[in-house]
Protein backbone atom coordinates (compact mmCIF):
# COMPACT_ATOMS: atom_id res chain seq x y z
CA UNK A 1 0.00 0.00 0.00
CA UNK A 2 1.40 3.57 -0.90
CA UNK A 3 0.76 6.63 0.95
CA UNK A 4 -0.09 10.03 -1.24
CA UNK A 5 2.43 13.20 -0.67
CA UNK A 6 1.80 16.10 -2.19
CA UNK A 7 4.18 18.62 -3.27
CA UNK A 8 4.33 22.12 -4.32
CA UNK A 9 7.48 22.53 -5.86
CA UNK A 10 8.22 26.66 -5.87
CA UNK A 11 10.00 27.97 -8.39
CA UNK A 12 12.00 29.82 -11.73
CA UNK A 13 12.87 27.95 -15.30
CA UNK A 14 15.90 30.12 -14.94
CA UNK A 15 16.84 29.40 -11.29
CA UNK A 16 19.83 26.65 -11.06
CA UNK A 17 19.52 25.55 -7.79
CA UNK A 18 15.63 25.14 -8.86
CA UNK A 19 16.89 22.66 -11.57
CA UNK A 20 19.68 21.07 -9.12
CA UNK A 21 16.39 20.25 -6.57
CA UNK A 22 14.00 19.41 -9.22
CA UNK A 23 16.36 16.89 -10.65
CA UNK A 24 17.31 15.49 -7.47
CA UNK A 25 13.63 15.33 -6.04
CA UNK A 26 12.32 13.47 -9.24
CA UNK A 27 15.32 10.61 -9.16
CA UNK A 28 14.30 10.79 -5.12
CA UNK A 29 10.21 9.93 -6.32
CA UNK A 30 11.48 7.27 -8.91
CA UNK A 31 13.56 5.70 -5.58
CA UNK A 32 10.72 5.68 -3.49
CA UNK A 33 7.92 4.23 -6.06
CA UNK A 34 5.85 1.88 -5.02
CA UNK A 35 6.27 3.22 -0.94
CA UNK A 36 5.04 6.56 -1.72
CA UNK A 37 2.92 8.28 -4.40
CA UNK A 38 3.71 11.66 -5.13
CA UNK A 39 1.65 14.44 -6.41
CA UNK A 40 4.21 16.95 -7.61
CA UNK A 41 3.17 20.48 -8.91
CA UNK A 42 5.19 23.44 -9.89
CA UNK A 43 4.48 26.94 -8.63
CA UNK A 44 5.60 30.24 -10.04
CA UNK A 45 8.22 32.06 -8.89
CA UNK A 46 10.05 35.35 -10.90
CA UNK A 47 13.21 35.79 -10.02
CA UNK A 48 13.75 39.29 -12.21
CA UNK A 49 10.22 40.10 -12.92
CA UNK A 50 11.37 43.13 -14.36
CA UNK A 51 13.58 42.18 -16.35
CA UNK A 52 13.79 43.72 -19.63
CA UNK A 53 12.44 41.35 -23.26
CA UNK A 54 16.14 41.37 -23.96
CA UNK A 55 17.02 39.65 -20.83
CA UNK A 56 20.67 41.17 -19.11
CA UNK A 57 24.46 39.39 -19.38
CA UNK A 58 24.63 36.50 -16.82
CA UNK A 59 27.58 37.64 -15.36
CA UNK A 60 27.26 41.22 -14.97
CA UNK A 61 23.66 40.39 -13.72
CA UNK A 62 24.83 38.28 -11.34
CA UNK A 63 27.61 40.78 -10.40
CA UNK A 64 25.24 43.15 -9.62
CA UNK A 65 22.02 42.00 -7.97
CA UNK A 66 23.83 40.23 -5.94
CA UNK A 67 27.35 42.26 -5.79
CA UNK A 68 29.53 39.40 -6.55
CA UNK A 69 32.88 39.57 -8.09
CA UNK A 70 33.84 37.84 -11.45
CA UNK A 71 36.07 35.40 -9.38
CA UNK A 72 33.04 34.42 -6.83
CA UNK A 73 30.23 33.73 -10.16
CA UNK A 74 33.06 31.66 -11.31
CA UNK A 75 33.31 29.84 -8.38
CA UNK A 76 29.79 29.48 -8.11
CA UNK A 77 29.23 28.01 -11.96
CA UNK A 78 31.44 25.48 -11.29
CA UNK A 79 30.00 24.33 -7.92
CA UNK A 80 26.92 24.29 -10.01
CA UNK A 81 28.59 22.11 -12.69
CA UNK A 82 29.69 20.03 -10.30
CA UNK A 83 26.75 18.94 -8.52
CA UNK A 84 24.71 18.82 -11.89
CA UNK A 85 26.98 16.53 -13.32
CA UNK A 86 26.72 14.31 -9.74
CA UNK A 87 22.91 13.80 -10.38
CA UNK A 88 22.82 13.68 -14.40
CA UNK A 89 21.95 17.12 -15.11
CA UNK A 90 24.05 19.85 -17.65
CA UNK A 91 24.71 22.72 -16.84
CA UNK A 92 26.49 24.56 -19.74
CA UNK A 93 26.82 28.25 -18.71
CA UNK A 94 28.75 29.55 -21.52
CA UNK A 95 25.55 28.84 -23.55
CA UNK A 96 23.48 30.54 -20.69
CA UNK A 97 24.94 33.71 -21.41
CA UNK A 98 21.59 35.69 -20.09
CA UNK A 99 18.89 35.84 -17.51
CA UNK A 100 15.53 36.32 -18.90
CA UNK A 101 11.93 37.32 -17.65
CA UNK A 102 10.19 33.83 -17.09
CA UNK A 103 6.68 35.37 -16.83
CA UNK A 104 5.24 33.77 -20.40
CA UNK A 105 6.80 30.64 -19.54
CA UNK A 106 5.02 30.44 -15.85
CA UNK A 107 1.76 31.19 -17.64
CA UNK A 108 2.34 28.18 -20.25
CA UNK A 109 3.27 25.76 -17.28
CA UNK A 110 0.19 26.88 -15.49
CA UNK A 111 -1.70 25.60 -18.52
CA UNK A 112 0.23 22.98 -19.19
CA UNK A 113 -0.80 21.50 -15.81
CA UNK A 114 -4.36 21.28 -16.49
CA UNK A 115 -3.57 19.56 -19.96
CA UNK A 116 -1.93 16.94 -17.43
CA UNK A 117 2.14 17.60 -18.92
CA UNK A 118 3.30 20.30 -16.50
CA UNK A 119 5.93 18.22 -14.98
CA UNK A 120 7.50 17.65 -18.69
CA UNK A 121 7.16 20.53 -20.10
CA UNK A 122 8.82 22.09 -16.96
CA UNK A 123 11.92 19.65 -17.11
CA UNK A 124 12.39 20.28 -20.80
CA UNK A 125 12.07 24.28 -20.33
CA UNK A 126 15.12 23.68 -17.09
CA UNK A 127 17.13 21.62 -20.07
CA UNK A 128 16.41 24.22 -22.82
CA UNK A 129 18.16 27.07 -21.00
CA UNK A 130 20.32 25.77 -18.82
CA UNK A 131 21.83 22.99 -21.35
CA UNK A 132 20.99 24.71 -24.06
CA UNK A 133 20.95 28.16 -23.75
CA UNK A 134 17.78 28.79 -25.25
CA UNK A 135 15.75 31.95 -24.37
CA UNK A 136 12.76 30.72 -22.13
CA UNK A 137 11.27 34.65 -22.70
CA UNK A 138 10.87 33.75 -26.69
CA UNK A 139 7.25 33.07 -27.47
CA UNK A 140 8.23 31.23 -30.43
CA UNK A 141 10.74 29.11 -28.63
CA UNK A 142 7.91 28.51 -25.63
CA UNK A 143 5.49 27.06 -28.25
CA UNK A 144 8.45 24.63 -29.76
CA UNK A 145 9.02 23.44 -26.25
CA UNK A 146 5.77 22.99 -25.39
CA UNK A 147 5.00 20.78 -28.44
CA UNK A 148 8.64 18.72 -26.86
CA UNK A 149 6.50 17.68 -24.13
CA UNK A 150 3.84 16.40 -26.13
CA UNK A 151 1.48 19.55 -26.08
CA UNK A 152 -0.33 20.77 -29.11
CA UNK A 153 1.43 23.93 -30.22
CA UNK A 154 -1.45 25.84 -31.69
CA UNK A 155 -2.66 25.48 -28.17
CA UNK A 156 0.18 26.62 -26.57
CA UNK A 157 0.60 29.47 -29.11
CA UNK A 158 -3.45 30.93 -28.10
CA UNK A 159 -2.16 30.70 -24.71
CA UNK A 160 0.78 32.79 -24.89
CA UNK A 161 -1.13 35.74 -27.33
CA UNK A 162 -3.68 35.71 -25.68
CA UNK A 163 -2.06 36.69 -22.46
CA UNK A 164 -3.99 33.75 -20.57
CA UNK A 165 -2.88 32.65 -16.95
CA UNK A 166 -1.26 36.16 -16.41
CA UNK A 167 -3.94 36.62 -13.37
CA UNK A 168 -3.31 33.40 -11.76
CA UNK A 169 0.76 33.47 -12.27
CA UNK A 170 0.12 36.86 -10.07
CA UNK A 171 -2.39 35.83 -7.61
CA UNK A 172 0.04 32.39 -6.97
CA UNK A 173 2.92 34.12 -6.40
CA UNK A 174 1.56 36.75 -4.38
CA UNK A 175 0.56 34.01 -2.52
CA UNK A 176 3.55 32.27 -2.04
CA UNK A 177 5.46 35.92 -0.91
CA UNK A 178 2.79 36.41 2.09
CA UNK A 179 3.82 33.09 3.59
CA UNK A 180 7.41 34.42 3.25
CA UNK A 181 8.99 32.72 0.35
CA UNK A 182 10.96 34.93 -1.18
CA UNK A 183 13.83 32.82 -1.99
CA UNK A 184 13.86 29.26 -4.57
CA UNK A 185 13.18 26.84 -4.51
CA UNK A 186 11.06 26.13 -1.71
CA UNK A 187 8.70 23.13 -1.46
CA UNK A 188 5.78 23.16 0.89
CA UNK A 189 4.33 19.59 1.37
CA UNK A 190 1.00 18.58 1.98
CA UNK A 191 -0.01 22.03 2.18
CA UNK A 192 1.99 22.52 5.73
CA UNK A 193 5.56 21.80 5.55
CA UNK A 194 8.52 24.06 4.11
CA UNK A 195 11.52 22.68 2.90
CA UNK A 196 13.68 25.21 1.61
CA UNK A 197 16.46 25.44 -0.61
CA UNK A 198 18.02 22.62 -3.16
CA UNK A 199 18.93 19.25 -1.22
CA UNK A 200 20.60 16.26 -1.94
CA UNK A 201 18.35 12.46 -3.70
CA UNK A 202 18.85 11.46 -0.23
CA UNK A 203 17.51 14.01 1.54
CA UNK A 204 14.82 14.21 -0.50
CA UNK A 205 13.89 10.75 0.13
CA UNK A 206 13.95 10.40 3.54
CA UNK A 207 11.68 13.48 3.21
CA UNK A 208 9.29 11.96 1.46
CA UNK A 209 9.26 8.20 3.64
CA UNK A 210 8.74 10.63 6.75
CA UNK A 211 5.47 12.86 5.27
CA UNK A 212 4.11 9.37 4.15
CA UNK A 213 4.71 7.63 7.82
CA UNK A 214 2.91 11.42 9.06
CA UNK A 215 0.56 11.00 6.80
CA UNK A 216 -0.46 7.10 7.27
CA UNK A 217 -0.52 7.77 11.53
CA UNK A 218 -2.73 10.49 11.01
Amino acid sequence: MTTSVTIDFVSDVVCPWCALGATALEQAIENVAGEVSVELTYKPFELNPNMPPEGEKAVEHLMRKYGRTAEDVASGKKMQIERGAAIGFKFDLEKRSHFYNTFDAHRLLLWALEEGRQVALKKILLRAYFSEGQNPSDQQTLVRLAGEAGLDEAQARNVLESGAFADEVRELEEFYRQRGINSVPAMVLNGRHLVSGSQSVEYYEQMLRQMATASAEA
